[in-house]
């Protein structure tokens, strides 16, 4: 499978997969009434309503603000998408794949609410992460993966690699 499919695949899963776990929580549970939800004794299922962006900065309370948040994401996922088809590499284009379908998830969710639905909370004694979700954690891992593809050490040619002369200029 090419990088540019193979990202788009990502892109596409991340999208469906937060989604579906959003409009099930909220729309197919009584999660709203009931929370927290303990999963373990480090997390549970809460319902935060997020107005602004990473870790809760820049809070939106106007339609302004959230028009231009949708704005921004949408513009980084399409700019991040072309960069996704043209990925040499298909780590590279997974990860790009996974930051375009979160900021696509969260965009949706405020389109649709006025906020992004996070309910994933963890945390342990008296230290508590910040409440996410899907897209979020997506788009982590994305970051995660552009990471790691940077410290990759750049190819070698196969011309380079077949004449030994690595260290030579080419005439």
């Amino acid at each position: 499978m090419s990088p540019a499919r193979s990202g788009l695949l990502a892109a596409l899963a991340t999208l469906l997969l937060d989604q579906a776990s959003k409009l099930w929580l909220y729309f197919g549970t009584d999660l709203v009434m009931t929370q927290p939800w303990r999963l373990a004794p480090f997390a549970d299922f809460v319902v935060v309503w997020n107005r602004g962006v990473s870790y809760g900065l820049f809070q939106q309370e106007g339609g302004l603000g959230r028009w231009v948040l949708v704005a921004v994401s949408l513009v980084a996922a399409v700019g991040l998408s072309v960069w996704m088809v043209r990925a040499g590499s298909r780590l590279l284009a997974v990860a790009l794949g996974l930051i375009v379908g979160g900021a696509l998830g969260n965009a949706i969710d405020r389109a649709a609410y006025g906020a992004v639905f996070d309910f994933v909370h963890l945390h342990a004694g008296r230290w508590s992460w910040y409440v996410f979700n899907v897209a979020d954690a997506a788009i982590v891992a994305g970051v995660v993966g552009l990471i790691l593809d940077s410290l990759r050490p750049a190819g070698r040619t196969p011309q380079t690699e077949a004449s030994g002369d690595e260290g030579r200029p080419q005439a």
